[in-house]
């Protein structure tokens, strides 16, 4: 697939009462169609809250940003627009990060936590030195890290509701 220049489609999920803050890399093909977080139907993003939080895994967009907002997550992504070939950050360049320290200002957020490596290393690149926030790294839920069991995946991600 050839690389492309791409805009984050969709705007952040957070309210007054977000505590924690999960920053994904940059939308999937399959979230970029949907246009919400985590589409792709392998992703086990939504299993894995589903499973810390013991509720039924929400279906819909509706439904998904209702279970954020209830649990005081707030959900976006490190990235605002980079050059990317279809879902894969490894072929991510020139990244620009989003605006994360404008949501900060507005939400109430205690913690950050990073979905995965990329995540991780853009949102300490470019976006710790204007918050003195440090993000922890928890483990992708992508398909692409199917190494990991769905429990142990929840058991690592347990952290974001310390």
């Amino acid at each position: 697939m050839k690389p492309e220049k791409q805009v984050h489609p969709f705007p952040p999920v957070f309210d007054e009462n977000s505590r924690v803050l999960i920053l994904g890399s940059f939308p999937s093909v399959a979230s970029r169609r949907a246009m919400f977080y985590y589409g792709h139907p392998r992703n086990r993003f939504w299993h894995v809250l589903s499973l810390l939080y013991n509720e039924e895994v929400p279906e819909d967009v509706d439904g998904r940003r209702e279970f954020l907002l209830r649990h005081g997550i707030a959900l976006w992504d490190s990235i605002a627009s980079c050059t990317i070939a279809g879902s894969s950050d490894a072929s991510i360049r020139g990244a620009v990060p989003n605006k994360i320290p404008e949501l900060l200002e507005k939400a109430p957020v205690k913690k950050i936590f990073c979905n995965g490596k990329t995540s991780h290393a853009c949102y300490e690149k470019y976006v710790y030195p204007l918050t003195g926030i440090h993000a922890a790294p928890l483990p992708s839920t992508s398909p692409a890290n199917a190494a990991k069991s769905l429990e142990a995946l929840a058991a690592e991600w347990k952290a974001i509701m310390d």
